[in-house]
């Protein structure tokens, strides 16, 4: 891997266990770390953050290589795995913990994520306002060790988690 220069994409899309295998199985995708972000306390707990508290996201940190994915690549495949009129949640999961967003780390990326959902709100897929947010990246602290490759290492309860609504919204709004 020596010489290749990888980036990193922060998004916000819901529960992070169901954010991680979207872009986990993509071409150019390093790796996809489930974690926290956005909030007031250093190094959160999943019980920290489920409590509603400490004002943190669950989100998804991808190290990618911009010479096989781009940034908009990786933006228009994020918008495939959310609901971006709902801003309280994502499907089965509700509150500030499971809001829509999407971190940037420089104005370039800001642009690309802007223009994105200027085009997502204009192509009429969606009959209420796109209100994810965009905003810019906050430190990112790993979540727990159990919550990593969630879907690979827990099947069963992820397959529960996808029938929460996600799946079906992705068929009906995306396929």
């Amino acid at each position: 891997m020596e010489g290749i220069n990888l980036e990193k994409a922060i998004f916000a899309g819901g529960c992070f266990w169901c954010m991680v295998k979207p872009f986990d199985t993509q071409p150019g995708i390093e790796k996809v770390v489930s974690g926290y972000t956005g909030g007031t306390v250093a190094n959160p707990t999943y019980e920290q953050v489920a409590s509603h508290t400490t004002g943190h996201t669950e989100a998804v940190e991808i190290t990618y290589d911009p010479s096989v994915i781009s940034y908009a690549q990786l933006v228009e495949s994020y918008w495939r795995q959310t609901d971006p009129t709902d801003a309280m949640g994502q499907f089965q999961d509700r509150g500030d913990s499971y809001r829509p967003v999407i971190f940037v780390s420089n104005e370039a990326e800001r642009q690309i994520a802007e223009a994105s959902k200027a085009k997502l709100a204009a192509s009429g897929r969606f009959d209420k306002p796109i209100v994810t947010q965009i905003e810019d990246a906050q430190p990112f602290y790993p979540a727990e060790a159990e919550h990593q490759d969630f879907y690979k290492k827990n099947a069963w309860r992820y397959a529960i988690e996808e029938q929460g609504g996600r799946e079906q919204f992705i068929h009906e709004k995306w396929q």
